[in-house]
């Protein structure tokens, strides 16, 4: 074994909208190595978005996923095949497992999900939008709203790519195998969010080894586009923490 002192990679994987983080919310990290992405479009299965990620990172031998929201998911998903290189990870308002459980709501999701045209337009987003706010946007870093929220996904999200990531998200399940992730964990949660909820956080806590939790006060969902600083200075805080050298077998 060969002790060396490095400084990952920050690999930031999308939310929902399946947009790159903009060059305002990676800002706040300065000169570290940074890495994101868009997501795939069309892609209905969280395993072949993981796919993608995984592939991105193929060329990082230290390195750090910073997940939010769907983004969450889909680095959960990668962290339990225990990726070479992985050295910590990062959930923000994400989940384990679909945390809707009224099979009422779930129908209405997929309802919502097949809608095209001015209805996605209109009703879709609209609604997607009114679920992700809290009362605490507008006092942010960067003052965030509910229009705010469907101008990203109308410049982002094709209606095909909203209802398939809809599917994603209520057939993922990883409850039973978190305890494969080996890496320290931070779940990063903001003080109110209706649309992920309170259990979420709580069996991801208990399920990875490895995990502590950071909850942002006067935050919502949409807390990496409302408070990007703040939001930065939690992970920066728990890489800090880290070991600064990571042991890897010579080949």
């Amino acid at each position: 074994m060969r002790a060396s002192e490095k400084t990952p990679t920050l690999v930031f994987i999308p939310c929902f909208s399946g947009a790159p983080w903009s060059a305002e919310q990676l800002a706040p990290y300065g000169d570290a190595p940074k890495r994101t992405l868009r997501l795939p479009e069309g892609v209905d299965d969280i395993e072949r978005y993981a796919d993608h990620v995984e592939s991105a990172v193929a060329d990082l031998d230290d390195f750090v996923l910073v997940g939010d929201s769907f983004g969450a998911n889909i680095a959960l998903a990668l962290a339990t095949r225990r990726p070479r290189g992985l050295r910590a990870l990062v959930l923000s308002g994400g989940f384990a497992a679909n945390p809707v459980d009224s099979k009422p709501w779930k129908a209405l999701m997929r309802a919502i999900g097949r809608a095209r045209g001015p209805l996605y337009r209109q009703l879709t987003l609209r609604a997607h939008a009114h679920r992700l706010a809290s009362p605490f946007d507008g006092e942010g870093q960067v003052p965030w709203s509910e229009a705010r929220s469907r101008e990203l996904f109308l410049a982002n999200t094709p209606a095909a790519s909203f209802g398939a990531r809809v599917q994603a998200g209520l057939t993922a399940d990883y409850v039973d195998v978190l305890g494969r992730v080996q890496v320290p964990t931070l779940l990063l949660t903001p003080s109110h969010d209706v649309l992920i909820g309170e259990n979420a956080s709580k069996i991801m806590l208990a399920g990875i080894p490895d995990a502590r939790e950071v909850v942002l006060p006067r935050t919502g969902h949409m807390f990496r586009f409302s408070h990007p600083v703040g939001y930065a200075t939690a992970v920066k805080d728990f890489l800090a923490a880290l070991p600064s050298t990571r042991q890897d077998a010579d080949a």
